[in-house]
């Protein structure tokens, strides 16, 4: 499961934390990513916003991603653990007539009772698992394949097996070695027969077992994942976890910004932000290196690719990347400060700057802003130590009640009494 990565947006009473990759770490959990967020609002007393249009979960208040990390543990002990032998592969069957939420486990096909106590526990009955999953004919099923196991377990034979092995169990004969027996001295190492093995290996063993991409040179390797994804949207099985797999297998998760934009971003952009938020969230979160390649890909799309359609919407789209979570603010005025000509040429980049420039000022005044809202604290930063700090102003000190000595003299010569003379 990966680490949340929490971003707290807004100020006063409209603080809020957004957890930004809530979707990767519900599939780790197989749980809606409704069921965690609502989870934390119930923990910490608060209220959550749950947009599942744009994939955007919000828990209210300001919120450190370690805190957050701290109560899923507890989430993920009341709502995801098997009971018996506290493996996560459970699933819920939700019977909202009944008010009964169980939990069964895939390893050892236990089923226990949620506790129906707990708030979330409401939540759930009122928004259930879609899926086969989640239905109550799934734990009748379980059930009977526990007891047919079980069965087998005690000694008795399957049917199923006898009919098919062909052997009655009274004939002094043993049954005739079948074609799979073969198969187990043996290996198919025809191309057709790798393919379908490699067919069936998961994401992580394919990275395993042919990885030797990584001897080529960078550009070789980008090429490689470009038309990956390329072939991808092509036949459009557009699989997030699979692109990510194969950006890390060829270790060029920061650079693949670039070959995403290209494929997946055109003219409509600013639909396709949301459609593919994501799938870009997974490399650029709390990647700055990625997120000012993206800013490359971007400057291409808008001065190179669609500059008609998109170069007079460069504000708007900025806007829409920065309230997305794409790009943070410290990396899009970096990108304002200094006109490139690493992506097009100079000419271009000036004339997206400039269209730019309404958005970045605005992100400046912002930021002041904030500033100006925080406590008149005024900090001083030295390198000498306190010690020499102090003696410095006790000596400035002396030296203002010296000056001040001259003019209480002359003070006191004014007040001269004449009757004394």
């Amino acid at each position: 499961m990966p680490k949340i990565i929490a971003k707290v947006e807004g100020k006063g009473n409209g603080i809020k934390t957004v957890i930004v990759n809530m979707v990767e770490i519900s599939k780790s959990l197989a749980r809606p990513p409704a069921y965690p967020t609502k989870f934390f609002g119930c923990e910490l007393g608060t209220q959550t916003q749950i947009d599942k249009k744009n994939m955007r979960f919000i828990v209210n208040g300001s919120h450190d991603g370690e805190k957050l990390q701290d109560i899923l543990d507890i989430f993920i002990d009341k709502f995801v653990l098997c009971d018996e032998c506290d493996n996560p592969e459970t699933t819920f069957v939700v019977q909202p007539k009944r008010e009964k939420i169980t939990s069964i486990c895939s390893a050892c096909g236990h089923s226990s009772l949620i506790d129906m106590r707990h708030r979330l526990s409401t939540f759930i009955l009122k928004n259930p698992p879609e899926g086969e999953d989640a239905t109550p004919q799934k734990l009748k099923k379980l059930k009977k394949e526990k007891g047919d196991k079980n069965s087998q377990q005690n000694g008795e034979t399957s049917p199923t097996e006898t009919e098919e092995s062909g052997f009655d169990g009274w004939s002094d004969d043993l049954p005739t070695a079948s074609k799979t027996n073969d198969d187990d001295w043996s290996t198919d190492t025809s191309a057709e027969a790798v393919r379908e093995r490699m067919s069936q290996l998961g994401v992580g063993v394919k990275g395993l077992t042919h990885n030797q991409d990584l001897e080529k040179t960078l550009e070789e390797r980008f090429e490689i994942f470009f038309k990956f994804v390329k072939d991808k949207v092509k036949a459009g099985n557009i699989v997030n976890k699979e692109i990510v797999a194969e950006a890390d297998r060829l270790d060029i998760k920061d650079r693949a910004v670039l070959a995403l934009a290209e494929t997946l971003l055109d003219k409509d952009i600013l639909t396709q932000i949301s459609k593919y938020r994501v799938l870009f969230l997974q490399f650029l979160a709390e990647n700055q290196k990625a997120q000012k390649h993206f800013m490359g890909a971007f400057e291409m799309l808008v001065g190179q690719l669609h500059k008609n359609e998109l170069l007079p919407k460069t504000a708007k789209i900025l806007s829409v990347l920065y309230n997305e979570d794409f790009i943070e603010e410290e990396v899009l005025l970096e990108w304002g400060a200094k006109v490139s000509k690493k992506y097009v040429d100079k000419k271009t980049s000036e004339q997206i700057h400039a269209k730019a420039k309404p958005f970045l000022d605005w992100l400046k005044t912002a930021d002041e802003e904030s500033d100006e809202d925080g406590e008149d604290v005024e900090v001083v930063y030295t390198e000498r130590s306190e010690e020499a700090v102090l003696k410095e102003e006790a000596k400035k000190k002396e030296q203002e009640q010296k000056a001040s000595e001259p003019a209480a003299a002359t003070e006191s010569d004014d007040d001269i009494d004449i009757d004394d003379i």
